[in-house]
């Protein structure tokens, strides 16, 4: 995450600051009970894998179990706003995404403030996501795929984890670059989705590499590109949106811990510090690799910041493509 790394000389001085001034209130007893770990989406997405590496790392961590609570519903928001409401002890944590802390404007009837309400811990990795058709689609490449939908406007359906949520809004951001205009059929995660699209019942899926890839090794779905800036060390052969026909194409899912904007800064750093810990390890780097998510280490200040200039970036493209939603 280049940004990341730009912002981390400015966070390291008020980080390092923090660390000393947590004292006794950074070595409590926490947890003293199991910890929730909210996934908002349904089984087997890129959230629901993330928060299962992050709660089997944590468990023994801690020395308590760390469970995953499947949360579906509006594109993450239903999990999100049970968390913002929950007490800040720690004990009731988000996996989240870009949908829900940076493209969030596209929700016009919120009943929460996910900047307000939602205190970020760390990002905890990014991924590009990778364009996916079924094995025996007639779109060989990207051009078949532009060339069906200019040809033929809201002909091609493509699915998402859901109005708003990252691979919505990927697929928005390529419809608008691409001039071409699709259907869009929204799940409750990407683990519904990919049934429907290797059963023939949509045509694209703009999905997470960690969800999708398995479906293409398996030689159920086909890729024709990968929406990062370059192309992905796992699929050396495939090509970005920009180098397949769409210039300047770049568009990427992260994913993140957050907690209840009244959690205390002192466990907020604690937190961040047992999180740092785990991603960093040799066995969930390896896990990552193989899921193509990348991490680099941040800092809440950093994460912050973060959301904020994503969200300047998705709420051009909500703007422009006018999604509006209830």
């Amino acid at each position: 995450m280049k940004l990341l790394r730009i912002l981390a000389a400015r966070a390291a001085l008020a980080a390092g600051l923090a660390f000393f001034a947590l004292g006794a209130a950074g070595q409590d007893n926490y947890p003293g009970k199991p910890v929730r770990l909210v996934a908002p989406f349904a089984p087997a997405g890129a959230v629901d894998i993330l928060a299962r590496i992050l709660a089997e790392r944590l468990s023994p961590l801690y020395r308590q179990s760390v469970i995953v609570d499947n949360k579906p519903g509006a594109s993450g928001h239903v999990g999100a706003q049970l968390v913002a409401r929950a007490p800040g002890d720690g004990y009731t944590l988000l996996v989240g995404t870009i949908g829900i802390h940076a493209a969030y404007g596209s929700y016009r009837k919120l009943t929460y403030d996910p900047a307000a309400e939602l205190a970020p811990i760390a990002i905890l990795g990014e991924s590009p996501n990778i364009v996916l058709v079924p094995a025996n689609s007639p779109y060989k490449t990207l051009a078949d795929l532009v060339a069906d939908a200019k040809g033929n406007p809201d002909k091609v359906t493509y699915a998402s984890a859901g109005p708003g949520s990252s691979i919505h809004m990927v697929t928005a951001l390529f419809e608008m670059m691409a001039g071409v205009r699709m259907t869009h059929v929204p799940y409750k995660g990407s683990g519904p989705a990919l049934v429907d699209l290797i059963g023939g019942q949509v045509n694209v899926l703009f999905d997470n590499m960690s969800s999708g890839l398995p479906h293409v090794q398996s030689g159920k779905l086909r890729v024709l590109a990968v929406t990062g800036a370059a192309r992905h060390p796992q699929l050396p052969n495939v090509p970005t949106i920009a180098e397949a026909g769409v210039p300047g194409y770049a568009g990427t899912s992260w994913f993140t811990l957050a907690a209840p904007r009244s959690m205390s800064p002192a466990l907020v750093q604690r937190l961040n510090r047992d999180v740092q810990r785990v991603m960093a390890s040799p066995e969930v780097t390896a896990q990552l690799d193989k899921l193509g998510i990348s991490f680099s280490p941040n800092t809440p200040e950093q994460a912050a910041a973060y959301f904020k200039a994503e969200t300047v970036k998705w709420n051009r493209v909500i703007d422009a493509a006018k999604l509006q939603l209830d």
